[in-house]
């Protein structure tokens, strides 16, 4: 199995964002590229066993850092303009079509943060996406009442101020080792500022209102569990968009993060079975 490649992509506006690959071995048949839009304060590397999986299965994989994220350019969980995380979605979205074959699947696998930015470009239409995969999507952050008290007033004051986002890594997983690498890992922060904050707030109920119109096969999977999100906004989304397009699964008993938990084999093989519906 090959070595993934970090490499540096200028966006629209001159910032860089790291890209990381995980291609193919020679000679292996490509079924498609899963573009994988990672989560609040992490980085696309913490995605390896998922991209590995991913490339048994015939699929090369492409993940990069957000603005303010990972390797990436920008203040960290700094936002410079409200649609900056799905332009820059749009842009990475692009280059990679760019470089397939017109009859290359591409697919969008976002999760958190990340999934809430790729329903985002698909509700907008901002690029041809030819199957999308949510895990745990933040289309309801699950705000308390001092925390809608605050977004209220810190973005029109201070949308650049960066605050602890609160979130406690001890809700991403059951499993002990995958907390543990999360606390260690030096390229994860806990920075949100008011304008990310905004961002979240007012995007998940735009994509539910898409939802009804939603044509993009869709493959939603998220924790019942989850204290990190809340599991209201993805049910809401599972009740209103068609079923012709959409496979939804609740995993009542698992947190945040549904890749890394310890009963983490039932997601990857709904994964697994859901890609072979749609891009056999």
């Amino acid at each position: 199995m090959q070595e993934s490649t970090l490499t540096t992509y200028v966006a629209s506006d001159g910032d860089n964002l790291a890209i990381q690959d995980w291609p193919l071995d020679p000679g292996t048949r490509l079924r498609g590229v899963v573009l994988i839009v990672h989560g609040l304060g992490e980085h696309a590397g913490r995605y390896d066993e998922l991209a590995r999986r991913l490339n048994d299965w015939g699929f090369a994989v492409r993940g990069y850092d957000h603005y303010g994220h990972g390797e990436s350019g920008g203040v960290r969980g700094g936002l410079p303009s409200d649609q900056r995380l799905v332009e820059d979605l749009a842009d990475v979205l692009g280059s990679t079509r760019r470089r397939l074959d017109a009859d290359t699947p591409l697919i969008v696998l976002g999760h958190s943060m990340g999934g809430l930015v790729a329903a985002h470009l698909v509700a907008r239409q901002l690029g041809r996406v030819d199957g999308l995969v949510l895990s745990s999507p933040a289309f309801d952050p699950g705000l308390n009442a001092v925390q809608r008290l605050l977004l209220a007033v810190l973005p029109s004051v201070a949308p650049n101020l960066c605050v602890g986002n609160g979130l406690d890594p001890k809700w991403i997983s059951h499993d002990p080792q995958v907390v543990r690498a999360y606390q260690q890992d030096k390229l994860i922060h806990d920075r949100i500022s008011g304008r990310l904050a905004r961002y979240i707030a007012d995007t998940g109920p735009q994509v539910l209102a898409a939802a009804p119109r939603w044509e993009v096969p869709t493959l939603l999977m998220y924790a019942g569990q989850d204290r990190l999100v809340s599991p209201r906004g993805s049910a809401a989304f599972a009740q209103a968009a068609p079923a012709r397009v959409l496979e939804a699964h609740c995993y009542a008993e698992l947190y945040h993060e549904i890749f890394n938990e310890l009963e983490r084999e039932p997601v990857y093989a709904r994964l697994q079975s859901w890609l072979e519906r749609w891009f056999a």
